[in-house]
């Protein structure tokens, strides 16, 4: 499978409003997604911000924030 690189370092991440509601003290299970980015929408794990990364196509993410939000 081919993979593409996609240039992050001025990526602008920002917190999912529903990160950190666990209530267990340790930073909760918390997302993170860049946006600005055409096509596409980088997701990360804020706990580890040098961590792997998903892109995911911008249509799927819209897709599923769509149906979480149901």
């Amino acid at each position: 499978m081919a993979s593409i690189r996609i240039d992050l370092s001025a990526a602008a991440w920002r917190k999912s409003s529903y990160s950190n509601g666990d209530g267990d003290g340790d930073g909760g299970a918390c997302v993170e997604v860049a946006d600005g980015l055409t096509g596409v929408v980088p997701v990360r794990d804020s706990k580890l911000p040098d961590g792997p990364v998903i892109v995911v196509p911008a249509g799927a993410w819209a897709a599923f924030v769509t149906a979480v939000k149901a």
